[in-house]
């Protein structure tokens, strides 16, 4: 039975879709069956592996309201084991689709059922929001990992999403575990990072993931190609920390 891993941080820009695109693919590489799934409607994680995002006739909006099944959205990537479930720019009406919609927080989750057993891993992509698409990854998950970037903001909206968390745990989603806490975009010359680094590891402990992602221009090289870091720079610091993410990962369920 694959593990659902939703990767979620209502705030913006702090690697998020750089994550989920490359810890599918450090898994991967490390021979896990990985599904990434696309629920953000700027599709980047489906850009940043290679899809033509204009060209997708079935993805993850057509999955969330059941007109298609959630097998035929499957897309190869050409990363190691690596499939996904694209997006696209139509994913924005979903919000508004489902709004009268019975059980609408359950769609994603019901659209899973026939697949799960197909992977290893399951990661959804979420959008930088705690809108119905989000909350529907999060009733679908089994657990979820928030990244959290090493500048001054950082702490600001954690307390949000884990309280977001808690009423999904409470009223949809009983079983939704946190995975860890990731910290990305770490840069070991700056004293903020390294307070931030601090901060969060006195105030989580356990629930913090050992690997941290430093920043690393590799990595914001990379999607402009249509690949992951491992494909497009393995030996970069970028890769290696995707890579010991991975491994923690694995780890961590085993």
């Amino acid at each position: 039975m694959g593990k659902i891993i939703a990767i979620a941080n209502q705030k913006g820009g702090v690697g998020k879709t750089t994550t989920s695109i490359n810890l599918a693919a450090s898994l991967g590489v490390l021979e896990k069956k990985v599904l990434l799934i696309d629920a953000d409607p700027q599709a980047n994680a489906s850009s940043g592996l290679g899809i033509d995002v204009d060209a997708v006739e079935g993805g993850t909006y057509h999955v969330l309201e059941h007109s298609i099944s959630a097998k035929d959205a499957i897309v190869k990537t050409s990363s190691p084991n690596v499939d996904i479930i694209p997006a696209n720019i139509d994913l924005v009406a979903i919000e508004i689709e489902l709004v009268d919609k019975e059980d609408r927080e359950y769609m994603l989750k019901k659209a899973l059922v026939n697949i799960t057993d197909d992977y290893d891993y399951i990661l959804i992509d979420c959008a930088p929001s705690l809108g119905l698409i989000t909350l529907n990854s999060l009733v679908a998950a089994d657990s979820v990992i928030v990244p959290i970037q090493c500048e001054y903001f950082a702490l600001e909206g954690l307390g949000k999403l884990l309280n977001t968390i808690k009423s999904i745990q409470n009223i949809h989603n009983t079983e939704l575990d946190i995975e860890g806490l990731l910290l990305t975009m770490f840069d070991s010359r700056l004293r903020l990072s390294n307070q931030v680094v601090d901060e969060v590891r006195k105030h989580f402990h356990s629930m913090v993931f050992e690997t941290i992602i430093r920043r690393n221009t590799r990595l914001g090289e990379a999607p402009s190609f249509g690949e992951s870091i491992i494909a497009y720079d393995a030996t970069s610091k970028g890769a290696i920390n995707y890579l010991n993410l991975a491994q923690e990962l694995i780890k961590k369920n085993s």
